[in-house]
């Protein structure tokens, strides 16, 4: 990787060429208290990693890895305000965001509290008064729904948040998200709605994202079949920075929220942003969960090497991707309530780490970000858990899930966590051909039928996973989640030398689209277009026409 840890890397892909024939079933016979050594707690967050291919000597040079690359040296940076996004020249802050006074962190030599307060109880504010009714339509009725337009980390992060909290949504509007520029999603989204008691909310931090400002001119015409060009100012808010963009579109001062460069789209949640969470769940709940954020922020500030959850996590990553060569992991969180969490960490995940340039702007000679991917449990279990057992790719998983819940139905959360623990021990030990042989005999099949039987009814096992588990999903639990997987996602950063916060991947596609919406618009030549999809394009146009 660099002549600085080349020497532990040898010592990493030395490990693996002597547990890579270890089942994991004689690492636990030869090692009783795994448990006791590669699982980890803080408060009632325990997790567990003691169903990984790894022993306490691969474990040691993962923790050498993290020195040699200067991991605690990166994150200081990033705590202490520097700009280590460097493609864009920014600070990188988004813990400003959830801190308290004295957490100290200054910006560009502004202390960043001052900057960040305001605007917090500002939109926190907002919320409560759009929940209890005192902010109402021009006409002076109240908001019965509110609908946020935003797309990617102005959507997913609200989306999952909000459906994990639903236990805490109480007294506020109906919620609805719009993301996908596709029209249908629009009218699925709008079509029992009323436009005099719905607020629009627009999500963009510089106004100009295509999809979103398209939904949201959309959405205004829609709010005009109902209302004044004198009244429709008062059914729409802005969450941006582009206050000259947010005042052309006819949205009054008062009702733009904004947030900062240093802050990244996939970790704005608990900027304004964040403002359908607060008008689901109140200030006070909203405070919790940044309380949350914070409690993990500052565990991965201070906490040593070998105890730092973020960062065990994320060697665990390194582990799994680069010396195990394992493409893709999958979340699995056994709560219903959770089922967007995979794909919120799927963009935190990916749109950060998913780079082929070192921060110097050479190419990488190693993988970077996997292939994130996940469902609820028990639902995956029906879906594509036999891949993940009997399949030919390893898929390293992270289970997760919680003690306690609050619906008191009885024997389902029961059930819930026999199959949560069921499914990780069946990955990690499987069932041996003999196993399988012997309990269909025992069934009274006949030992011609049981022979033939046994190949597919065996399990080869030695499958990684990780357990996550933590007292119920409060608010608090949540953001302490979502700040351990960030802080996951900078780690692994660091040891790749990537730039975990520039995204310019994102940018091309959207930069062709515009040129290809010209040509469909009548606006420039389709010769000005790629050979390829101006074929595509006039297929494309002659069934239209059809």
């Amino acid at each position: 990787m660099n002549a600085m840890n080349d020497d532990v890397w040898k010592k990493l892909y030395e490990d693996w060429e002597r547990l890579n024939n270890t089942h994991l079933q004689d690492l636990y016979v030869n090692n009783p208290n795994r448990f006791d050594e590669f699982s980890f707690t803080k408060d009632d967050l325990t997790i567990d990693f003691s169903k990984e291919r790894i022993d306490s000597i691969a474990w040691k040079n993962l923790l050498d890895l993290a020195v040699s690359c200067n991991v605690e040296a990166k994150r200081n940076a990033m705590f202490s305000g520097k700009h280590i996004n460097n493609t864009e020249d920014r600070a990188v802050m988004h813990i400003a965001l959830r801190a308290e006074t004295d957490d100290g962190y200054m910006v560009d030599g502004i202390n960043s509290f001052e900057l960040v307060d305001e605007t917090l109880q500002r939109f926190l504010t907002f919320a409560d008064l759009i929940r209890n009714g005192e902010i109402r339509n021009a006409r002076g009725e109240v908001f019965t729904d509110v609908v946020n337009i935003g797309i990617g980390g102005s959507d997913l992060g609200p989306v999952m948040s909000i459906k994990a909290l639903k236990s805490y949504s109480h007294n506020g509007p109906n919620l609805h998200f719009l993301s996908n520029i596709d029209g249908n999603d629009f009218q699925d989204t709008f079509a029992n709605l009323n436009p005099a008691s719905t607020l629009i909310l627009i999500a963009s931090k510089t106004f100009t994202t295509i999809e979103t400002m398209t939904n949201a001119r959309t959405a205004k015409k829609w709010l005009l079949s109902e209302l004044s060009d004198d009244e429709v100012g008062a059914n729409m808010v802005a969450l941006s920075t582009n206050v000259t963009a947010t005042s052309v579109f006819g949205i009054k001062k008062n009702y733009v929220f904004g947030f900062w460069d240093w802050v990244g789209g996939r970790y704005s949640m608990c900027s304004a942003i964040g403002l359908p969470i607060a008008l689901a769940i109140g200030e006070a709940r909203f405070r919790e969960l940044l309380n949350g954020f914070r409690d993990m922020d500052q565990h991965f500030r201070s906490a040593p090497l070998e105890q730092n959850l973020p960062i065990l996590m994320a060697l665990v990553g390194i582990w799994r991707r680069n010396v195990m060569k394992a493409p893709t992991m999958a979340i699995m969180p056994y709560d219903q309530r959770m089922d967007r969490f995979p794909a919120y960490i799927q963009q935190m995940d990916m749109e950060s780490n998913g780079k082929s340039t070192t921060v110097s702007g050479e190419k990488v000679k190693y993988e970077t970000a996997p292939i994130i991917w996940g469902e609820a449990g028990t639902n995956a279990q029906h879906s594509f858990f036999q891949l993940l057992h009997q399949g030919t790719d390893v898929v390293p998983v992270d289970f997760m899930i919680a003690a306690n819940v609050t619906h008191g139905l009885i024997g389902h959360h029961e059930k819930l966590i026999a199959n949560f623990l069921a499914q990780s021990e069946a990955l990690a030990f499987g069932k041996t051909k003999g196993i399988a042989l012997n309990e269909m005999l025992d069934q009274g099949f006949d030992l011609e039928k049981a022979t033939n039987l046994a190949p597919h009814r065996s399990f080869e096992g030695n499958k990684p996973s990780t357990s996550i588990i933590y007292e119920s999903m409060t608010p608090f639990v949540l953001g302490r989640l979502i700040a351990l997987y960030e802080h996951k996602v900078f780690v692994q950063g660091a040891i790749w030398n990537v730039n975990s916060f520039d995204q310019w991947g994102v940018e091309l596609g959207k930069v062709a689209a515009v040129d290809i919406g010209k040509v469909l618009e009548g606006d420039a030549s389709i010769q000005n277009l790629h050979v390829a999809t101006q074929n595509l394009l006039k297929k494309l146009n002659k069934i239209r026409k059809k």
